[in-house]
């Protein structure tokens, strides 16, 4: 630390870390970026997120997983394994400054998908949101043609309400109550 400069921002050691019967959830290391830019560049992973993006833009959006957690207390988990200790995609609450409230928002690497993961994870963030932050309920913003997403937030037991438009694009909105 620079001398006179004081700061409780400790990067990922702020990051709480979370337990599921296979996840963990933790904060994001700089050895993950690697598997994160690789997302960043799928066309597949990215249709519905814009489509695939440059090596710039996987960094900026890295760097503002990371800065979420500094600005709100919350933000994007790395999922890993327990098992193999791979990470396999991102879970949390993102809430930048165009939507209202947070969103509970996820996103498996490709490979990892259609095994339960994303749902687990979330149910976790779920928990620890309603008990940590103290929040009643959370949103999900869904590409209309996203039907695995729009699978997952039905099976975390969200309900539709009417779409909106962020960024220009049509999205489904879904809203989670939290246990209590």
């Amino acid at each position: 630390m620079l001398p006179g400069v004081i700061s409780s921002v400790q990067g990922a050691s702020m990051i709480p870390m979370l337990e599921s019967e296979r996840l963990v959830l933790r904060g994001w290391r700089k050895e993950d970026y690697l598997a994160h830019a690789a997302f960043y560049a799928d066309e597949e992973r990215m249709r519905y997120m814009g489509g695939p993006k440059s090596e710039w833009e996987a960094w900026t959006a890295f760097a503002a997983m990371l800065g979420q957690w500094v600005l709100s207390g919350y933000g994007l988990f790395a999922v890993q394994l327990k098992e193999t200790r791979s990470v396999v995609g991102r879970v949390g609450l993102w809430h930048p400054s165009y939507i209202d409230e947070p969103e509970l928002a996820w996103s498996l690497y490709a490979g990892f998908e259609g095994r339960g993961y994303a749902v687990e994870a979330a149910r976790r963030v779920q928990v620890w949101t309603a008990r940590d932050l103290g929040l009643p309920a959370l949103m999900s913003f869904i590409h209309p043609e996203n039907l695995p997403s729009q699978a997952v937030a039905r099976r975390l037991g969200a309900t539709l309400l009417p779409a909106t438009t962020l960024s220009g694009e049509l999205h489904l909105r879904f809203r989670h109550q939290l246990p209590t």
